[in-house]
């Protein structure tokens, strides 16, 4: 079985990525390795995705001077972009610093807080495979509404959708119990260990993957270096080793793990098999600077 064609809904951002070459000097210069790359978590994963050969359509909001070359972008990857376009606000903006496997992000979210539901139609969702939503647009831009409305839409069209929440910050501040009721109804959830924590209230990722397993089908919690959790269907937990390679830049590794995931599960159904194969492909993304394929 193939994977089919996957629709991607979310963010798009303009990434500066700064990797110092020593420690940061307050007041005065720090050496660094600093690339202008293009972003964003779910159009990482809808670029990962088209790497691996998947049919990929993605939606996100941009500002209309650089969406002609954010469309060339996706389209030169293999990813056909559905971009709306926003006169007189910028594309989001990021600057993340990292520092070993942890990084600071300055986020300026521009025109994905203004996505809209409208930008998904009904066409682009029939006959897709799966439909996936980045939880950066769950809180800022589709809200409870609009990503009820595409679960809904999703599901009586007998289509799975799956939801990664993305930031602790955001999802703080826009309320766990809120977001929890947005993306209620998802088969997948991929989510790290802080982000369980938050959800749950549970500090064991063990114990917060079987409470997430409940309301979800499938749950992935990627743990870094530790690997992966894996539940389906209530089962118990399965843990999936990570692989030990040089880190560069953790940035874009749950996407790429996503990617891997869903490329893998679309053909087979096998969610532990699937982990084994997404840990491949997010040990490739933290071997690269930025946060999408290395062309």
């Amino acid at each position: 079985m193939t994977a089919g064609r996957v629709l991607v809904v979310g963010d798009l951002i303009n990434d500066i990525v700064a990797v110092p070459r020593e420690a940061i000097r307050p007041d005065t210069d720090t050496t660094a390795t600093i690339k202008h790359a293009s972003g964003g978590s779910a159009a990482n994963t809808a670029t990962w995705l088209a790497s691996r050969g998947v049919s990929v359509d993605f939606v996100a909001a941009v500002g209309a001077h650089d969406a002609a070359m954010h469309e060339e972008e996706l389209r030169s990857v293999g990813v056909t972009p559905h971009l709306q376009v926003e006169i007189g606000v910028s594309t989001g903006t990021i600057i993340i610093v990292v520092q070993g496997s942890e990084r600071t992000m300055l986020t300026e979210r521009g025109a994905n807080s203004l996505l809209s539901t409208a930008s998904v139609s009904d066409e682009l969702l029939a006959g897709a495979r799966l439909l996936h939503i980045s939880g950066y647009s769950v809180v800022d831009g589709l809200g409870v509404a609009g990503t009820r409305e595409l679960i809904e839409r999703a599901s009586a069209a007998g289509i799975p959708v799956s939801i990664n929440p993305g930031s602790i910050g955001f999802i703080s501040d826009f309320g766990v119990q809120r977001f929890l009721e947005a993306i209620r109804g998802a088969s997948l959830l991929f989510l790290s260990a802080d982000e369980a924590r938050l959800l749950t209230g549970e500090a064991d990722p063990d114990a917060a993957v079987r409470l997430l397993g409940g309301p979800f089908p499938l749950v992935a919690l990627t743990r870094g270096a530790d690997g992966v959790l894996v539940v389906a269907d209530g089962a118990e937990p399965v843990a999936i080793p990570a692989l030990q390679v040089r880190s560069v830049d953790p940035t874009g590794a749950g996407d790429a793990f996503i990617a891997g995931f869903l490329e893998a599960w679309l053909r087979t159904a096998d969610a532990v098999a699937s982990a084994s194969a997404a840990v491949y492909v997010a040990a490739r993304a933290v071997m690269v600077i930025g946060g999408r394929p290395p062309v």
